[in-house]
């Protein structure tokens, strides 16, 4: 299949590798000529323009920063792309924008999901991400054999900015746990507990959650987590950030009382703030052993 990729970023780059693996004619464009560079070096056919990348192409897969960077590249998109391609957007962005792209599509003749990730620059080199995917039945249909040779998991959580819900609202409850995980493990510090006892004891128990057993942020206990390489992510803080505060935009608009997770983005812009918005995410321990 033809497929133009847009957006070479830590999570689009593993992602159009894997395409490519899949033996697709993965066309890949990036304003980072190095990307574009490194995309060719991962089997990819490098485009030296947006229009260049869909020409032709069967579907259109972006990876982008934030909705206004979704809505400006789709305005393009649509316009040089052949009709009848399926459109696929894995940006994190707000549901309304989601929304608002998807409905634009449709009028120019394209079916189209939201489809944003979990799993992080890990899960997208590896291939083993999940995927929340939100539009019609019939565009799902398409994409998830597409879907399937960068993921793990392909869910279809319902119409058009469902999958962009299902990923704040994870992400909001991952922040969360993250915080708490940490905080116990501080806690069992100071009352003399050692690390790996209190991760045997409490990954065994009731306390037991994903951000302790498969990310746990003190090293040891979990070789791979990034709390193990002086916690490079990853996911960084300043992505889970962004996640933070497009899910309290999203509990604003429909009047959501998240007393947790407003917390929680205001302890992930503090550490934003001090400094550590490219650490990973599971950072946030070393705050709370500070206590600042």
């Amino acid at each position: 299949m033809k497929i133009a990729f847009i957006g070479l970023g830590h999570m689009g780059s593993g992602m159009a590798a894997n395409l490519a693996k899949a033996r697709h004619a993965v066309r890949a464009y990036d304003l980072s000529e190095a990307a574009v560079t490194q995309a060719v070096a991962d089997g990819c056919i490098g485009a030296a323009s947006l229009g260049q990348a869909c020409e032709g192409a069967e579907a259109v897969i972006t990876m982008l920063p934030g909705g206004q960077h979704v809505l400006s590249v789709y305005s393009q998109v649509l316009e040089r792309t052949p009709k009848g391609a399926l459109l696929i957007d894995c940006s994190t962005i707000d549901v309304e924008s989601a929304r608002q792209v998807a409905t634009q599509a449709e009028m120019a003749g394209f079916p189209m999901i939201d489809a944003p990730v979990s799993g992080g620059v890990t899960g997208a080199k590896a291939g083993t991400l999940t995927f929340m995917c939100g539009g019609p039945k019939d565009a799902f249909e398409r994409a998830e054999p597409i879907l399937k040779q960068m993921g793990k998991v392909v869910i279809h959580a319902g119409a058009v900015g469902a999958g962009q819900a299902a990923k704040l609202c994870n992400n909001m409850l991952l922040a969360i746990t993250m915080i708490g995980t940490c905080e116990a493990f501080a806690l069992a510090e100071k009352l003399g507990l050692k690390d790996q006892v209190f991760f045997d004891i409490a990954s065994k128990a009731s306390g037991q959650n994903w951000s302790m057993t498969s990310y746990c942020p003190v090293p040891g206990p979990v070789p791979t987590s990034p709390a193990n390489n002086d916690y490079q992510p990853g996911f960084a803080a300043a992505l889970m950030l962004k996640d933070l505060s497009l899910a309290m935009q999203a509990a604003a608009q429909t009047n959501a009382d998240t007393p947790l997770g407003s917390r929680a983005h205001a302890l992930y812009e503090a550490l934003c703030n001090q400094g550590h918005a490219t650490q990973d995410f599971s950072y946030m321990m070393e705050r709370i052993r500070r206590g600042a």
